[in-house]
């Protein structure tokens, strides 16, 4: 049966079973495009196949992804979308970086919706995308629509106006943190069980870190004047 075609949902207004359906069949195919490529290799893997796997047509297919590397990595547009709700949530009076990391370690910490980090199978995509161009390409437009998306929140917490530099060097410098600890714990070839497995501590670690280098700057640029 085709994903298209779930049992009905009975007792659910149409327009949420509907919606339910297009999560399902987009979840089914995000999951067949990652065992597949993690079972097969890129190359040996095709949009058929995928589709196949997930028990609906390649036309299906085309109406939610791009692509076999789109599909594999919407696990990290997913994150991006939360880790985004989860600023626009932040308390209006907290500074922008600090309301960005907040957001960012409430994604780690939420066992319910678990982050990609605690997900199966998910490291070894993130391993592999820095091995294969076309996924990193991929991923890389995936990061970059998530950041653009956050520069819109910052922009309007600080009422920044066309010009204003503030809200794209704050999500430059705060998902830079991010994306740095993820490919540092992603690469780790230590023991799996050991710290490295513990992402949400090395982010701390991580921003804590650019907030150290920023005091020093500002200590040293302080002293200069």
């Amino acid at each position: 049966m085709d994903a298209e075609e779930p049992e009905p949902l009975t007792g659910a207004p149409v327009e949420d079973r509907r919606l339910l359906r297009a999560r399902r069949t987009r979840d089914a195919l995000a999951t067949a495009a990652l065992d597949l490529i993690l079972e097969r290799g890129l190359a040996a893997t095709t949009v058929e196949a995928v589709a196949e796997r997930a028990d609906v047509t390649r036309r299906t297919f085309s109406r939610y992804f791009t692509g076999k590397e789109d599909a594999a990595l919407g696990f990290v547009r997913d994150d991006g979308e939360r880790i985004n709700a989860l600023l626009r949530a932040r308390p209006a009076a907290e500074p922008p970086l600090v309301a960005y990391r907040r957001a960012v370690c409430a994604w780690l910490a939420d066992r319910e919706n678990p982050a990609w980090h605690l997900r199966p199978k998910t490291r070894r995509m993130i391993t592999l995308v820095n091995r294969e161009p076309a996924l990193f390409a991929a991923y890389e437009r995936i990061r970059v629509d998530a950041q653009d998306e956050s520069v819109g929140i910052i922009a309007d917490r600080l009422g920044a106006g066309p010009g204003d530099l503030r809200p794209a060097v704050v999500v430059a410098a705060a998902a830079g943190v991010l994306t740095a600890a993820l490919r540092a714990w992603a690469c780790d070839e230590g023991d799996p069980d050991t710290a490295a497995d513990d992402l949400a501590d090395l982010v701390e670690r991580a921003y804590d870190a650019l907030n150290t280098e920023a005091a020093d700057a500002d200590l040293h640029r302080t002293t200069d004047e």
